[in-house]
């Protein structure tokens, strides 16, 4: 798993459909080269978890996914024992052995990897070279993201049954957060720190261009723009490239060439999610699309 420079990088995302900029590229480039995970932080929409799907597709190694959420723990994210079927084989044993069992080797059989669920770390662990994406590491709490930091220092971890399972190769490790709260510092101090932008009206217009062939360049322009100058009103909820998508597929769904304002207004929904911000946003259509 190597690259040799953060343009090498960029023309491999551009191949699988991730257009990154300079900064983008750089933070991967050395996310790779030096070994580190790399944190990134951004509103929702900017493309933090598109980053580490390229990274994966571009780099030709398995994305392994652990998607963040309130009250997730170490069983949950590392593993569990797979308890029905060790009763099933413990039944067969006895079945085997005509109702005797020997405790002592029924014991040791029970905790082998035949029946150790691999969840997303451990599976990175067992998979590496990989992509090990954590998703939304704000929304976990204080306890689990001090569990995920003696992971990442180690690349190992300990199954008090089974023994220690260590990477051959470090997985490339990219955290992302919606800065919903702060992350703690002595996770973000173990990690290449970028924040990610919405891209600029260019870009937006080739990611849409690239994601969407049959778009013409005039839609493309004309939805991209409208949603910059959403980004810049004070919405609950500003849109991001996914939002820019999914308006530029509904316009074509509806046989549109251009973006007027009655068919936006038909179409807000695909862009905008919340009933306050279509209320503001239909009461400055023309600005909108001026």
């Amino acid at each position: 798993m190597t690259v040799e420079s953060p343009e090498k990088l960029a023309e491999a995302l551009e191949t699988v459909g991730y257009l990154a900029d300079d900064g983008i590229a750089t933070a991967g480039f050395l996310a790779v080269a030096l070994g580190r995970p790399l944190f990134c932080e951004g509103e929702p929409g900017t493309g933090k978890t598109s980053l580490a799907l390229g990274l994966a597709e571009a780099l030709g190694i398995p994305l392994i996914r652990l998607q963040c959420h309130e009250g997730i723990d170490a069983a949950q994210a590392l593993y569990e024992w797979d308890f029905p079927r060790q009763l099933l084989h413990l039944r067969a044993l006895e079945a085997a052995g005509d109702g005797g069992l020997d405790v002592e080797a029924a014991e040791q059989s029970l905790y082998t990897e035949r029946f150790l669920l691999s969840r997303p770390l451990l599976k990175a662990l067992q998979t590496a070279p990989c992509v090990l994406l954590v998703d939304e590491i704000d929304r976990a709490d204080d306890e689990f993201e001090a569990f995920l930091l003696q992971l990442l220092d180690e690349n190992a971890v300990t199954i008090p049954e089974f023994g220690e399972v260590r990477a051959e190769h470090p997985p490339l490790v990219v955290l992302t957060s919606n800065r919903t709260r702060e992350v703690h510092d002595a996770l973000k101090r173990r990690c290449l720190y970028h924040w990610l932008e919405h891209p600029d009206l260019g870009r937006e217009i080739e990611i849409l261009r690239r994601k969407i062939p049959n778009l013409g360049e005039a839609l493309a322009a004309q939805v991209a723009t409208a949603v910059h100058r959403l980004r810049a009103m004070e919405l609950l909820k500003p849109p991001g490239v996914a939002e820019s998508l999914d308006w530029a597929q509904a316009l074509l769904a509806l046989g549109m060439s251009e973006l007027d304002a009655a068919t936006a207004a038909r179409t807000l929904g695909s862009v905008l999610k919340y009933s306050e911000d279509l209320d503001r946003v239909r009461a400055k259509l023309d600005k909108l699309l001026a």
